[in-house]
């Protein structure tokens, strides 16, 4: 096994978020799961945010039972008033929240031409409108209990265009920029916010983006991803940059852009 196919060992992650409470969004799959189940580890007291209710429910059960705190919220992440609610019901239960890794997202993979306005609007809703709801009102919490740390999931397509990916790369775009904002507007506040930028991750999302893009006539079987990222990320790496990120080990990283892609993005 090489260099590029090996998987890096399992971070020492205990105590790095120790009294912490996290908010997750996407949390019930995927990045989302990996990162809740990477925070509970580091000590966080970890909200998951998903409309997965079962895989939700499921997950901080497993949290619990495995000597973690966490509970779950079935929320809509791109609607204030469920996103309200559910922040309301942490603070009551854990009494603030100084941890956010806004990750809910998904992938509309179809030539620009043939985008509909529902296409737009649903991907605007999901991607961008959920960062924009969830971080307003979490930094409204976060400054008026001493700071925190955000981080959102943006995507190596937040900067480097792909085709058949416009709308995706229009939105991922757009939460990229709002960590920056997010890190010069609220930094005298004691609110960092950073992105992580995934290329393709082995997730059921990302799989389904790999099989679109190749029924679409895209070539990106096993040489051809070996050519740009050495192989598929795992969740739990894209979960492991997060959690630095949030971690105070990252305390004058603020604004940064962190590609989990193995040096595609670099590459050019």
């Amino acid at each position: 096994m090489n260099v590029a196919q090996r998987v890096s060992k399992k971070p020492i992650v205990a105590g790095r978020l120790e009294g912490r409470t996290a908010i997750i969004t996407g949390g019930a799959g995927g990045i989302g799961r990996a990162a809740a189940r990477l925070f509970a580890e580091a000590g966080a007291r970890v909200a998951i945010l998903d409309i997965q209710a079962d895989s939700g429910r499921e997950l901080a059960d497993e949290i619990e039972a495995t000597g973690g705190q966490a509970l779950f919220f079935e929320t809509d992440v791109s609607d204030t008033s469920s996103v309200c609610g559910a922040l309301d019901k942490i603070v009551q239960a854990w009494g603030r929240v100084d941890t956010l890794f806004s990750h809910a997202g998904t992938i509309i993979v179809k030539p620009l031409h043939e985008s509909s306005d529902e296409d737009y609007d649903r991907l605007m809703n999901i991607n961008v409108r959920s960062a924009f709801v969830v971080c307003r009102e979490v930094v409204s919490h976060m400054l008026k209990h001493g700071g925190g740390s955000v981080v959102i999931t943006s995507s190596i397509g937040g900067e480097k265009g792909f085709g058949l990916e416009s709308l995706y790369c229009m939105t991922k775009g757009a939460v990229l920029q709002l960590a920056r904002s997010i890190a010069i507007e609220y930094r005298d506040h004691g609110i960092r916010a950073n992105a992580v930028c995934p290329g393709f991750v082995k997730t059921a999302h990302g799989l389904r983006e790999i099989n679109e893009l190749d029924g679409l006539g895209q070539n990106w079987n096993e040489a051809d991803l070996n050519a740009v990222q050495g192989r598929l990320c795992e969740p739990e790496e894209v979960a492991a940059a997060a959690l630095w990120l949030a971690s105070d080990e990252a305390s004058f990283v603020n604004g940064a852009a962190l590609y989990v892609d193995n040096g595609w993005y670099a590459k050019g």
